[in-house]
């Protein structure tokens, strides 16, 4: 049931809306999470010498202890390479309540914790939806990592009911790893700063040896047994929040420039709407001089509309690819003014679109320049 509600949760979180486009990274950033700590049952082996259960016995025996409330911390730096791949490493800070032990012949109570303390080296994928015709404000990433985890019993205390008492307690380390889903969103007007919201799920191989003791006295015979304890492989599932701020965030475009107001008589037929970098949204200006092409076409003798889309030629991915997303892209901003000068009354069938990608810059540049210029739609009234 625990893991059902967060899990629930986790799908809610991701499933919210945000008030800006969330993008793929580029360039270095760093990030700090934390959230519930859900681990497994996990099944311990005392060696004979032990006496686990407070009974004077030869045999060994095995016990399955089970955790309650936890949590997690940590933090990560990585660098991201503008295609949707994300490299980072990370330290890791994990504390787990422990409340119940089963299967000791004795019946007893249990009380106490384990945390846990390591690093990892990830690799994530930042999903641009937008490549699929999804436009929503949200960046879902999977990830997997390799690392280790250091694991302290701190001890844990199991009190028989037969006057006998247990203890484990001690530190050992081993090979962890993880699989990562989740999703961010950027946070409007602070540019490389974004929300984000993770299911992870940890696990780390068994073997983790740890001392125990145990005290006895069964009939008014009494001694202490010391021997130590094997705890089998471990599972955590992980509710994470946090916040990663990205510092190679483009500055902000200048303002495009924007013909004057022509008056309804004049004779330019032409008009320029320009767009943000990898964006096909109209800004609050582009939509005033859509909203004066669609009246002028209305005040002179039009017999056909033609809207031409570009790009720049900076690609959110490299070589060929980026030339098809652009001009992907150039097509989305044509039809993104289309719809607009339908609103405002001007007939579709007179409207023709064309996206030429990176071909014909307003304003010439060197390879992969983000120029706002050359981000444009060209409304030209014949």
């Amino acid at each position: 049931m625990r893991l059902r509600t967060a899990l629930l949760t986790t799908t809610l979180m991701a499933a919210a809306p945000a008030a800006a486009m969330a993008s793929t990274v580029t360039g270095p950033y760093v990030s700090v999470n934390g959230g519930y700590n859900l681990v497994q049952s996990t099944h311990a082996t005392f060696s004979p010498s032990t006496y686990a259960e407070g009974i004077n016995s030869s045999a060994g025996s095995k016990s399955r202890y089970r955790h309650g409330t936890g949590f997690t911390g940590f933090g990560s730096f990585g660098w991201g390479f503008g295609n949707g791949l994300r490299v980072e490493v990370e330290g890791v800070y994990n504390y787990s309540n422990i409340t119940h032990r089963t299967g000791t012949a004795a019946p007893g109570h249990t009380r106490g914790h384990d945390q846990g303390y390591g690093g990892f080296v990830n690799a994530l994928y930042d999903i641009d939806l937008r490549e699929f015709g999804i436009d929503i404000p949200v960046t879902p990433f999977v990830g997997i990592g390799v690392g280790a985890m250091v694991q302290h019993f701190a001890p844990i205390t199991t009190t028989f009911a037969n006057g006998g008492t247990n203890r484990i307690g001690g530190t050992n380390g081993n090979f962890a790893y993880q699989g990562i889903i989740g999703a961010s969103y950027d946070i409007p007007d602070v540019p490389g700063l974004a929300v984000t919201t993770e299911y992870r799920m940890m696990g780390q191989l068994d073997d983790q040896q740890a001392f125990a003791s145990t005290s006895y006295g069964i009939g008014g015979v009494g001694g202490l047994a010391k021997g130590n304890v094997n705890v089998d492989h471990r599972f955590n599932h992980q509710f994470i929040l946090g916040l990663r701020y990205a510092f190679d965030t483009a500055p902000p475009p200048p303002p495009p420039v924007a013909p004057a107001v022509v008056p309804q008589m004049q004779a330019a037929r032409t008009y320029l709407v320009f767009f943000d970098w990898d964006r096909s949204n109209l800004t609050p200006r582009a939509r005033q001089i859509v909203a004066q092409a669609a009246q002028a076409s209305t005040h002179v003798t039009t017999t056909r509309i033609e809207v031409n889309g570009y790009t720049d030629n900076s690609a959110a991915h490299p070589g060929p690819r980026g030339q098809r997303y652009n001009m992907g892209l150039s097509i989305r901003r044509a039809q993104s003014v289309k719809a607009e000068l339908i609103r405002n009354g001007v007939p579709a069938s007179a409207i023709d679109i064309h996206g030429y990608g990176e071909s014909h810059p307003l304003v010439p540049t060197g390879p992969n320049t983000r120029e706002p210029q050359n981000r444009r739609v060209e409304i030209i009234l014949h």
